[in-house]
């Protein structure tokens, strides 16, 4: 059976950028933009109206810029949002992924890289530019917490072993010396509710895993990894897998 093309709505304020992407997508057999927009209360209106699959979000745009459209698509499930963005731009990037994007890309990215992310995020997988998964979850795990509460110590997982240290974390894999359990910070909440396996999961997110790639670290199948990606998400309260990743290294499982 044929797949139908992603529909797609394009939300720039630079008509040329627009013209650009347009000429771009359109010429794939699997993707149909559907509308355009100059701003973020067009982007709003036309997702409203024409219930794409896919908003290509610009982030600074006059008026309603694209965090808040992408705050107010998202929140009403009118489509997925994902962010073509600038690489100096860690900032509006970081507002956005808290409003609920599916994923980023970098403007500089190739045109099969973007056609790639278009269908991906359609698919229900998110999409990090690597310079992007590097540069914000590193900068998410080291800023404060949503609540302005200092970052917790990297949990415990469920079932008493220690969330594993990543690269240039600053962590030891010493084991603790006699009786530093007195005071050793419980594990986050957020976890509480979570399956071993499930934490494995929320960690791979927090690497910026696809389905694919989690289905494979694993050794399970698309489909199941796929079920315990939307778990993992109501679980921690959170709507994308983006925010996942936050989650994920927020609590030291990435």
């Amino acid at each position: 059976m044929t797949r139908r093309p992603v529909r797609l709505l394009l939300a720039d304020d630079h008509a040329a950028i627009r013209a650009g992407l347009r000429l771009l997508l359109d010429a794939a057999d699997d993707v149909e933009v559907v509308g355009e927009a100059s701003d973020g209360t067009a982007a709003i209106t036309n997702a409203r109206a024409l219930r794409p699959d896919v908003v290509l979000m610009d982030l600074r745009m006059p008026g309603v810029d694209g965090i808040e459209a992408t705050r107010v698509i998202t929140g009403e499930r009118l489509a997925d949002v994902l962010v073509l963005t600038t690489f100096d731009l860690d900032e509006y990037v970081d507002g956005a992924l808290r409003a609920g994007a599916a994923g980023f890309l970098l403007k500089s990215a190739e045109p099969a890289a973007l056609l790639d992310a278009v269908r991906r995020v359609a698919d229900g997988d998110g999409v990090l530019a690597p310079e992007v998964t590097r540069r914000l979850l590193a900068a998410f795990a080291r800023g404060p917490a949503p609540d302005g509460a200092p970052r917790p110590d990297p949990p415990t997982r469920p079932g008493g072993t220690a969330a594993a240290a990543g690269p240039g974390s600053g962590m030891t894999g010493a084991a603790p010396a006699p009786g530093a359990g007195v005071g050793v910070p419980s594990p986050d909440p957020r976890l509480a509710d979570l399956t071993p396996r499930e934490v494995d999961v929320l960690a791979a997110l927090g690497r910026g895993l696809s389905n694919q790639g989690i289905a494979t670290e694993l050794f399970i199948t698309e489909a199941t990894a796929k079920t315990h990606v939307s778990r993992v998400l109501a679980k921690v309260g959170v709507a994308t897998r983006m925010q996942a990743a936050i989650v994920a290294r927020d609590t030291g499982l990435a």
